[in-house]
């Protein structure tokens, strides 16, 4: 038995050696090897989006989405898999069945989506226009809109496109990026006042009416493309129990244009619509998904990486965001099978997040950052002051820019990271991979842990057809991702969190003027 022990004690010795002796460019190309050769990021993609999409905040979809990531992240060798709750974020909502047609002066079948949290309807009825563009015009449809079908904007001129809708960064696009100046600090939004006012008095109107449905037009996109999201109210969140939320429908501007005109004929329409629609999640809490890669001699400081899950609900959040939590849980894959292939383990532990609650305002996110990191008011976008478990992060790594693949990286104002990201770029400079930019991007993950003071970074990505196209639009779904794009994007991830890791100090911070406190 003492010579087994021997024996055991100088094998694990010559492997540490071994592992000690695997420099960093080949730990690059094996991590390379993993991801462009032995991709899983679209087989990972296509659970979320086909079989699981969408992934409404509050949805059954969700919850299913939820369960099957979880099981994903244990197989493929994550630990500490768990979810942490945070809410309340209100009811949830569920599409069940929707149609919708012109009856007359002639037979249509409509391309159109509701909006989420959108009341039930079914009926025929005739369609009105409600014409306003002051609030005490809104007063001469009194008692003239219940029961009928409601348009509420005008028609939307439709330009044929002689440029392509996709397109990748170029030399120019680059260039201006990389010679962006530090970014300025966020002014607060302005709202018109008067648009605040008469928009408030329409929805006061139609509240009290109760229309059979309350229809407008895509604001962009055309060829029955559908950007559709979330339904409104005059005051309070349509999410709020028992709230009642006018049943309201984004049509393809087409269609939509088409009958303005037929009305501007003087010629009645009448239109048809049967949609059925469950109120879900009745305690009102959601949850974010989270797991890890233990860390060894530094296990107390963390490298964060994320994206969020949920999604709209007109398709099935791929390029919005199954794409970016796809190549989230691939980058954790490809780090997990570079351990095993070269015995080496990462210093710090590696957290992944996917994040729920973003469709509505980052609320996940700033739930965890709350939670953990700093103190905040009641929604998580003021932060007042930091816990000291801020200290142990070393940076957070967000991907949500859609499909297109990562040409750099935003450096969010810490210009003291510029010369570590350029070296880590380095070996991926042949994928044209290789700008820094000095300034932010926002709109996403990354914003709670910046405002905490923590490194949070998103990656400069290729657009494609991001905005043009499939950004809360019907048309997210698979077939619009890029599988070169996304193993490239993994890839580099999965490099910036191995080399985040395994450094002897954590990332340089901004200056930071919040204080630590034990409130």
């Amino acid at each position: 038995m003492k010579h087994f022990f021997i024996i055991l004690i100088t094998l694990s010795i010559s492997f540490s050696s071994i592992a000690q002796e695997i420099s960093n460019d080949s730990i690059v190309s094996i991590i390379k090897k993993h991801g462009l050769e032995k991709s899983q990021v679209m087989d990972f993609a296509s659970w979320m989006t086909d079989v699981y999409g969408p992934r409404l905040t509050g949805s059954p979809g969700l919850d299913n989405a939820t369960t099957w990531v979880k099981e994903k992240m244990t197989e493929i060798g994550m630990k500490n898999v768990y979810l942490q709750a945070w809410g309340p974020f209100g009811r949830g909502w569920e599409m069940k069945h929707f149609e919708m047609h012109v009856e007359s002066p002639v037979y249509t079948p409509i391309i159109a989506y509701p909006k989420a949290w959108s009341s039930s309807s079914t009926g025929t009825a005739k369609v009105v226009y409600l014409n306003v563009k002051t609030v005490d015009e809104v007063a001469n449809y009194k008692g003239k809109l219940s029961g009928k079908i409601v348009l509420l904007d005008s028609i939307r001129e439709v330009k044929e496109a002689f440029e392509p809708t996709a397109e990748r960064h170029n030399d120019k696009s680059l260039l201006e990026l990389a010679n962006a100046t530090a970014p300025k600090p966020r002014e607060g939004w302005n709202r018109n006042r008067s648009g605040a006012d008469l928009r408030k008095a329409i929805w006061n109107l139609l509240e009290a009416e109760k229309p059979l449905a309350v229809l407008d037009r895509s604001y962009k996109g055309d060829l029955g493309t559908v950007f559709v999201s979330g339904a409104s109210s005059a005051e309070g969140s349509v999410r709020d129990e028992g709230k009642y939320v006018v049943p309201q429908f984004t049509l393809a501007v087409e269609h939509y244009n088409r009958i303005q005109r037929i009305l501007q004929k003087g010629l009645p329409v009448t239109m048809s619509v049967d949609f059925k629609a469950n109120y879900t999640n009745p305690d009102g809490m959601e949850h974010n998904i989270i797991a890890e890669i233990p860390g060894t001699d530094l296990k107390d400081e963390v490298v964060m990486f994320g994206g969020h899950f949920d999604s709209w609900h007109a398709g099935t959040g791929a390029t919005d965001n199954a794409s970016g939590s796809s190549v989230m849980l691939e980058a954790a894959r490809i780090i997990i099978e570079t351990i095993k292939e070269t015995g080496i383990q990462p210093r710090r532990t590696l957290r992944l997040a996917l994040w729920t609650g973003e469709e509505q305002g980052l609320y996940g996110s700033r739930a965890y950052v709350k939670e953990n990191f700093a103190f905040a008011d009641e929604n998580g976008r003021s932060v007042t002051a930091l816990k000291e478990a801020q200290k142990t992060v070393s940076a957070y790594y967000n991907y949500d820019n859609g499909t297109g693949g990562i040409r750099g990286i935003y450096l969010q104002g810490n210009q003291e990271v510029s010369p570590i990201f350029r070296e880590w770029l380095e070996p991926f400079n042949t994928m044209n991979a290789s700008t820094i930019s000095l300034s932010n991007t926002g709109g996403t993950d990354h914003l709670p842990f910046d405002a905490a003071g923590i490194p949070g970074f998103q990656f400069i990505q290729d657009p494609i057809a991001y905005s043009s196209k499939t950004h809360h639009s019907n048309m997210d779904n698979y077939d619009h991702l890029i599988e070169d794009d996304l193993k490239m994007s993994a890839t580099i991830i999965a490099n910036f969190i191995w080399q985040t890791s395994q450094r002897d100090e954590k990332l340089p911070r901004k200056t930071n003027t919040l204080e630590y406190s034990q409130e």
